[in-house]
């Protein structure tokens, strides 16, 4: 994906195209910055321009406006501006400038912003939306199908630079580009993305940024006694991996662990899902894509903090091999499972992860991130991930990172109450816990292998990590929460 250039007024010199945003009432002051008050209010007298939120209008060779082109992008009520709104006022600019022929932009949206955030928040959801903008399926999978080839280049920002200034465009553009790694593995057929190329891709990100590299094949897991990950791998001709990336940017300071779900392909196993939709399976990995897509960011920011990702990647699927509803495996920590259901396998490859991340990195803080349950989907929709935790700190700091990132999360209880569901007579705890409260449970389940009191979080994105329908795709989250609320650990 291209990288824009991003710069200051200051240090710019040159600009084909102005955007302007446009308010449906007489509060149009930044207008008269550029000298368009008297061309403004008879646009907005004659009903030629209707500031609507997303409405966009873009005028050529405008009297004494010392560039080629003026866009205007209507933001509607200033009093009314929200976070959603005003980034779907960005999404409106970055497809009209897509069409525009413009080269260089000024971009004067950044000197507004909804009530409660400042120009750093802008100047974060501008480059990241713009950026963003530019991500286009680039697989071989794709066919003859041309690439995109915007004509856009850089853009100016009418801003004040400071180094806080400077480092939210450089978090926002660096989580852009995380995220096209990230939509671009999720994007990938399962018979190019398979655990094999997840391990390669890490390698890649290995090479690139000087992270350590590990990965652990089918007969290392079996050593180690990975009984729940194996389980889970058994029906699959595609041998499993337990992938590790390190960033080392603290000394010798406790990691971070990030734990992503990676099942290439979900069919339910034995628990075979229904035919409809099957194909979105291919996004039962995107826990691990974000993974790998924060580790891009990383790269990119170096930030002072320790990063560990580990990422348990596998199919699921049936054979004569695979494990079977009934069948009780021993985990990596030593516990036993009765699985009942062989469709909740995000669970049993992650507890293991989870357990082989803690003996092995000490880290200091877990989070996992997974499409572990559709009643995720049922609570929360497609708009906001689910967020359970063992601590109040951990939760409300990733919660608020969210809602900054407008990557937003949703915090859902844990309590012992729960875990009366997921008893079994035959095992230490079962798989399931049935229908009632299945995101709680599921969270539930992995907080059994949260060793030592350590501070942990379970992220479930089922429901916001890909869309459905005729933009069907992934869409790169949680990411922009895991870099931003990373570079908050570091300092940054």
């Amino acid at each position: 994906m291209k990288a824009i250039r991003f710069h200051f007024e200051a240090d710019a010199d040159y600009f084909d195209t102005l955007v302007l945003p446009v308010f449906d009432e007489d509060d149009n002051s930044l207008a008269e910055r550029y000298g368009l008050d008297e061309l403004l209010t008879g646009l907005l007298a004659d009903g030629d321009f209707e500031p609507k939120v997303g409405n966009t209008r873009l005028l050529l060779d405008v009297e004494g406006l010392d560039c080629q082109r003026l866009l205007l992008v209507g933001m509607g009520k200033r009093a009314a501006l929200t976070p959603k709104k005003y980034q779907d006022s960005i999404r409106a600019t970055t497809a009209a400038l897509d069409h525009s022929g413009a080269r260089c932009a000024l971009n004067a949206l950044v000197n507004v912003a909804p009530e409660g955030q400042d120009t750093n928040w802008a100047l974060y959801q501008n480059t990241l939306h713009l950026q963003r903008s530019f991500y286009d399926y680039e697989h071989e999978s794709r066919g003859d199908r041309p690439q995109r080839d915007p004509k856009l280049d850089c853009i100016v920002y009418p801003a004040q630079a400071s180094a806080d200034a400077e480092q939210a465009v450089r978090a926002a553009q660096a989580t852009a580009l995380g995220m096209a790694l990230t939509q671009e593995l999720a994007n990938m057929p399962p018979n190019f993305c398979t655990p094999a190329f997840l391990a390669d891709t890490a390698r890649l990100l290995a090479d690139e940024y000087g992270f350590e590299v590990n990965v652990l094949e089918r007969e290392d897991m079996e050593r180690l006694g990975m009984g729940a990950l194996l389980a889970v791998a058994r029906g699959s001709e595609a041998p499993p991996k337990l992938i590790t990336l390190s960033y080392r940017g603290a000394g010798d300071a406790a990691p971070i662990a990030l734990v992503g779900k990676g099942v290439t392909f979900d069919s339910g196993g034995i628990s075979l899902k229904p035919g409809a939709g099957m194909d979105e399976m291919k996004y039962d990995m995107s826990g691990a894509a974000a993974v790998l897509g924060t580790f891009k960011a990383l790269g990119e920011l170096k930030p002072a903090i320790n990063v560990v990702g580990v990422i348990p990647a596998t199919e699921n699927m049936p054979s004569g091999k695979a494990a079977r509803p009934g069948d009780v495996i021993r985990s990596l920590s030593g516990k036993t499972i009765e699985i009942l259901n062989t469709d909740a396998e995000g669970r049993l490859i992650l507890c293991d992860a989870l357990t082989y991340a803690q003996r092995t990195f000490k880290p200091a803080k877990v989070v996992d991130l997974a499409t572990l349950t559709g009643a995720c989907i049922i609570a929360l929709g497609h708009h906001i991930s689910g967020l359970m935790s063992n601590d109040d700190t951990l939760a409300d700091t990733l919660q608020q990172t969210g809602d900054w990132t407008y990557d937003r999360l949703w915090r859902l209880p844990l309590s012992e109450e729960y875990d009366e569901q997921l008893k079994s007579n035959f095992a230490d705890m079962a798989n399931i816990g049935g229908r009632p409260a299945g995101t709680i449970t599921a969270g539930q389940f992995l907080a059994r292998f949260i060793e030592d009191d350590r501070p942990w979080a379970h992220l479930d994105i089922a429901g916001t990590a890909w869309v459905s329908g005729d933009k069907k795709g992934a869409t790169g989250r949680p990411v922009p929460t895991l870099v931003q609320w990373l570079l908050q650990e570091a300092g940054q």
